[in-house]
């Protein structure tokens, strides 16, 4: 019996934790469709690189061809008369001319483009996923809204329920005294409709915390029972946010880019083979004298140099630096508002903080207030509305002490989110 009640207790401590805020961050991340992208730009990346590093295979073609020509090389009347009197039949070339071949070329040296180009396609890669983690983060800050705007209905639902509390019980000390003719029924009508009007409240809290978890379960893709209130955190300076390390990746992709532009400067050394079946072959004058189709073949190596690589070479160049100065300012342009941004976090934690620490005094005071209120009108020296006041100011207070508290958690866990700590 002691064991069952222990493991009941401990299921009961943990239903009663509830779904914590990273919890709930890390559910979104993964329940939100962009994330499937992450994937799909590997898979992307991979057979772009793979494709590019096909570059290095023999690559063959196969062609057929049927020509017609106006003019052909032929013999010079004098030698083809020469030859026919000694029994030699020279027709010379035909005009129409057939030939089904392939053609073999394997790069030996490329200068580098091959692993250039692989280089900047990873790179591409890289600053596409680095984007995708920069729109995937923006999902933190919407939990963070929702999250903490559960907090503060949880809290002001329990703050709610003291309220009833307090004038349920006030209701009953009016009820006793109407009973002995020392308060008028009118007074005990009004705390009963103070009482109702705060029932009200309450019920348009339970509402606006139904559809706020309702939201919540839909973005994180998981039951979410309870929320607990995270831990105050002191957050570093130093700055980790996903879209510095967009800037990086596009900083790394310049410097690809810059060097697959030098080594398109750089000749290609390949070699080459040939062969066709068809008519007329390499040897034209056994072609000349008859017209049979025959194998032809031929190997070699071939140095090429594209020099129309220097003509936008420089102005490419310019565009690269161009680039890599964009993505400088970037950061310099990020960097400078997320300092501001970090400012104003850092004045309204401090701010909260300075509230905070009076608002305990100020509910110690309002608390007293009230039950010198309740003495009083135990003895008629006060009326109903005085009292009423009084439970409605000292129940305020403790609502701005529980928005203070919420508020500065928020502001620290939005200052962590600003800082990606």
């Amino acid at each position: 019996m002691k064991r069952l009640l222990f493991i009941i207790g401990i299921c009961l401590a943990v239903c009663a934790t509830g779904q914590t805020l990273d919890e709930c961050q890390q559910a979104a991340e993964r329940n939100y469709p962009l994330i499937a992208q992450h994937d799909l730009i590997a898979r992307t990346t991979e057979l772009t690189v793979a494709n590019i590093q096909k570059g290095w295979l023999p690559q063959l073609s196969a062609t057929a061809q049927a020509s017609f020509q106006n003019a052909v090389p032929a013999w010079p009347d004098e030698m083809k008369g020469l030859m026919q009197q000694m029994g030699v039949d020279m027709k010379g070339l035909a005009k129409d001319q057939y030939r089904v071949g392939l053609d073999l070329q394997q790069t030996v040296f490329d200068g580098g483009a091959i692993s250039a180009q692989k280089q900047v396609a990873r790179e591409q890669g890289a600053v596409q996923q680095a984007q995708l983690d920069v729109n995937l983060y923006q999902v933190r800050q919407r939990v963070n809204e929702m999250y903490f705007g559960l907090l503060l209905l949880d809290d002001q639902i329990s703050l709610n329920n003291d309220l009833q509390e307090q004038l349920a019980a006030s209701e009953k000390k009016l009820t006793s005294m109407v009973k002995h003719g020392t308060a008028a029924q009118c007074d005990l009508n009004n705390v009963k409709a103070e009482r109702l009007k705060v029932i009200q409240q309450m019920t348009t809290m339970e509402s606006q915390r139904r559809v706020l978890m309702v939201m919540l379960e839909s973005f994180c893709g998981i039951e979410v029972k309870q929320v607990s209130k995270p831990a105050a955190v002191d957050v570093v300076s130093d700055n980790n946010r996903p879209e510095l390390r967009l800037i990086d990746s596009q900083l790394r992709l310049a410097d690809a880019q810059d060097r697959a532009l030098n080594a398109a400067l750089l000749p290609h050394l390949g070699v080459f083979a040939q062969g066709y079946y068809g008519y007329p072959g390499y040897n034209m004058f056994k072609d000349m004298m008859g017209r049979n189709w025959s194998w032809n073949g031929m190997v070699g190596a071939r140095l090429t140099w594209n020099i129309g690589a220097l003509y936008t070479h420089h102005n490419d160049k310019v565009k690269v630096q161009l680039q890599r100065e964009t993505a400088q300012n970037q950061r310099e342009v990020f960097l400078f508002n997320n300092r501001l941004e970090q400012m104003q976090q850092n004045e309204a934690i401090e701010r909260y903080r300075s509230l905070m620490s009076q608002d305990q005094e100020i509910i110690t005071l309002r608390e007293q207030v009230r039950k010198a209120a309740e003495s009083k009108l135990s003895h008629g020296i006060i009326d109903v509305n005085d009292l009423l006041r009084d439970i409605n100011s000292e129940n305020a207070a403790r609502v701005q002490r529980s928005i203070h508290e919420i508020e500065m958690l928020k502001q620290m866990y939005d200052l962590k989110y600003t800082t990606n700590n």
